[in-house]
């Protein structure tokens, strides 16, 4: 049985589960890494979901503004233990609904090709593969996605 709890950036078990997150993406990333943290800073994240299985949390994901109508998926993360368990399409499910609930219109996220879990997951959530967006407009490793939230 899994719990959902909606927090900000200040929760300490999301915290955590990021520096697990940011572990991974350092040896994933390589010499790309200090690029892509720039984007990735949790601080004054408003809209923060972390789920818990007994307690214990096992995964979380937030959403930040994009611009008045899009909102920006970050830090999904499930500890490698815990994957394969719908873990992460459950919280994705709850920032969908987190979106919707504040009148925003679409998801959008940036992930890499050296994430090819993180791929699978956005697509059997059906995400649509777009032209890379921002930041990630001429980055090589990127793949950035979206979905029209109904």
């Amino acid at each position: 049985m899994y719990n959902l709890k909606r927090t900000n950036s200040d929760d300490l078990d999301f915290q955590k589960l990021v520096v697990e997150l940011d572990k991974d993406l350092a040896i994933r990333d390589g010499e790309e890494h200090l690029f892509f943290a720039q984007f990735n800073k949790i601080s004054e994240i408003k809209y923060v979901v972390v789920i818990y299985e007994n307690e214990i949390a096992v995964g979380c994901g937030a959403i930040k503004e994009y611009d008045q109508n899009v909102m920006e998926i970050k830090r999904i993360f499930v500890p490698l233990e815990k994957r394969g368990k719908g873990i992460a399409s459950i919280v994705l499910k709850e920032l969908e609904n987190w979106t919707k609930e504040l009148n925003y219109k679409k998801c959008i996220l940036e992930t890499g090709f050296n994430q090819p879990e993180a791929i699978r997951l956005y697509k059997k959530n059906d995400f649509i593969i777009i032209k890379n967006y921002g930041q990630y407009a001429e980055v090589e490793n990127s793949i950035c996605f979206e979905k029209v939230i109904r």
